[in-house]
């Protein structure tokens, strides 16, 4: 199926590694041009040039989304550059352990930054444009916002607040024809989960615990499944898709998991 997405110019905040790369990756395949935006230079670049070397095409901004001023630069870098915006994906975040006994205030509050003010920002920064374009929105956010998980509180806020300004934006934006959409992802091998499965004493047992509680196929879902789905959402073939949240997981949310 063609998603028409040949040159537009789709906005990926941490485009560079992980999920963020494999949604750069798929949509360069598909003929968009990601512009990827995130801190650090050299794996913006990498990533770019992996692409560019598969014949895709692709360009970064180097910024520091936690830092207000830093994402409406990005985004002017961006209009100066193509004079136009076509999509954005917000997808830069971690899940970085800030709970409620062993948080604070400010540690909280850094979280919500690193994990959803800038969700904010860069659309906010990047509307004029996307109204103009009739573009799409994929927020990328994750099953903690319903399921829990225990010692991510912030993590977790931060993903109930992707979740809601998914819907919210979905309504104000109804009037300029800009669909907005989230996919939320569950269990996927990034190299984020892989650091973070080998703090355990027995990585190896510890994944195959995890993957047993998936229903479908009992394993990880792959960034190019979260991917294909942000293309589909990106493109006009989902014309009449707006306020979604779309679980690419397996069944992991929604299906009985003691079926595991």
């Amino acid at each position: 199926m063609d998603l028409n997405l040949n040159e537009k110019v789709i906005l990926v905040t941490g485009g560079a590694k992980g999920i963020g790369f494999g949604i750069s990756r798929v949509l360069a395949a598909e003929g968009a041009f990601p512009v990827i935006i995130g801190r650090n230079e050299a794996d913006n670049l990498a990533a770019v040039r992996a692409i560019t070397s598969a014949g895709g095409k692709a360009d970064f901004v180097t910024a520091e989304l936690v830092e207000p001023e830093a994402c409406q630069r990005a985004v002017k870098q961006v209009i100066a550059r193509f004079d136009r915006i076509d999509g954005l994906v917000n997808n830069a975040g971690i899940n970085d352990g800030v709970g409620l006994e062993n948080g604070s205030y400010e540690a909280f509050m850094a979280s919500l930054h690193k994990n959803l003010v800038h969700y904010y920002l860069v659309a906010h920064y990047a509307l004029p444009e996307l109204i103009t374009s009739k573009g799409a929105i994929v927020n990328i956010s994750s099953k903690t916002a319903e399921t829990g998980q225990g010692n991510t509180s912030a993590y977790a806020a931060a993903n109930g607040g992707r979740n809601a300004l998914t819907r919210e934006w979905a309504v104000e934006l109804l009037k300029y024809g800009v669909r907005v959409n989230a996919v939320i992802v569950a269990e996927s091998f990034t190299p984020l989960y892989e650091s973070w499965i080998k703090t355990f004493e027995n990585p190896e047992a510890k994944l195959r615990e995890i993957e047993d509680k998936i229903p479908f196929e009992k394993r990880m879902t792959n960034p190019e499944e979260i991917a294909n789905m942000v293309a589909f959402l990106l493109s006009d073939r989902s014309s009449h898709t707006t306020g979604q949240l779309i679980h690419v997981d397996g069944g992991y949310v929604h299906l009985d998991r003691a079926l595991g």
